[in-house]
C-alpha cells in the first residue's frame, strides 16, 4: 500500500480542486446541475482515483487507476475551456486554472511511463 498523501502528484490533484470550486462559484447559477457538476465530479475524481490506486497491489492496477485520472483531468481541462469560450470563467482565472492542470497531467503520464517500464 503506497502513501498517496506523500506523492506529489495527489497534493497537486487537491490543489486542482480547490481551484475548481473556487472557480465554479463564478459561474451561471442555472449551470449547477449541468458542467459545474460534471467539472467538479471530474476535478474530485483526479486524487480519489490516485488513492485508490495506491490501495491496489499490482502495479498494473495502480497504473489503470492513474489512466482514470489522466482521462479525468483532460475531461476537466475541456470542461474549462467550454466554460472559458462562453465567458463564464475571467481569462486569468482560466489560464491559471490551465496551468495546474497541465502540470497535472504531466505528472501523471511521467507516473504511468514510469511504471509501464
Amino acid at each position: 500500500m503506497r502513501d498517496f498523501k506523500k506523492l506529489k502528484v495527489w497534493n497537486s490533484g487537491i490543489e486542482v480542486t480547490k481551484e475548481v470550486y473556487s472557480i465554479v462559484k463564478q459561474m451561471p447559477e442555472d449551470e449547477r446541475f449541468g458542467i459545474i457538476s460534471q467539472m467538479t465530479r471530474a476535478a474530485v475524481s483526479i486524487p480519489s482515483n490516485i488513492a485508490e490506486g495506491g490501495s491496489r497491489n499490482s502495479q498494473k492496477e495502480y497504473r489503470r487507476f492513474l489512466e482514470i485520472a489522466l482521462g479525468s483531468a483532460f475531461e476537466l481541462e475541456t470542461q474549462l475551456i467550454i466554460c472559458e469560450k462562453l465567458n463564464w470563467i475571467d481569462k486569468d482565472a482560466f489560464q491559471q486554472i490551465s496551468d495546474l492542470i497541465i502540470e497535472e497531467q504531466k505528472m501523471l503520464s511521467g507516473l504511468i511511463k514510469h511504471l509501464k517500464d
